[in-house]
């Protein structure tokens, strides 16, 4: 357990304008983290922090996320190598929302399916109306299968 302080939320113009990250928790005690590469902007995921996942990663320096299919703390990268690097955190100006901006360590994939980024498909309306999703990221970064040993 971390012995870092998060202040507690106060009046609007505090939390809106002050100096003190003062995080709005859901109902299930997360907040929304949207992580992109510290040099291009990319956006490479989305995950989920709750506080101590936020003060684990102010502390280190590494990227913390609370799992939420799994119930448990998940350092991203511990398994496969691709850390991440923290070199920014932003929050939205009602702190409800995180911008965690990180380098990647190993071969720089964030995606556990071999992507760098977990939004590797976009979206596409073709001619008989059925929504598709297309590829934006033509080539796998790696093989999971290689890392994890399993499809």
């Amino acid at each position: 357990m971390s012995d870092l302080i998060i202040s507690e939320r106060a009046d609007k113009a505090t939390v809106e304008e002050g100096d003190r990250l003062m995080p709005k928790f859901d109902q299930d005690g997360l907040i929304a983290a949207v992580v992109t590469d510290f040099k291009t902007s990319e956006v490479l995921m989305v995950g989920y922090m709750n506080e101590e996942a936020l003060k684990r990663t102010i502390e280190t320096g590494e990227a913390w996320y609370w799992s939420r299919s799994r119930q448990g703390f998940w350092k991203k990268g511990e398994t496969s190598g691709q850390i991440q690097k923290v070199q920014e955190i932003l929050t939205d100006c009602d702190q409800d929302a995180l911008v965690v901006k990180v380098t990647v360590e190993g071969n720089g994939a964030t995606c556990h399916v071999g992507y760098r980024s977990c939004f590797f498909r976009k979206v596409a309306n073709t001619q008989d109306g059925t929504v598709r999703l297309e590829n934006v990221e033509k080539e796998k970064v790696y093989d999971p299968k290689e890392v994890y040993g399993k499809s």
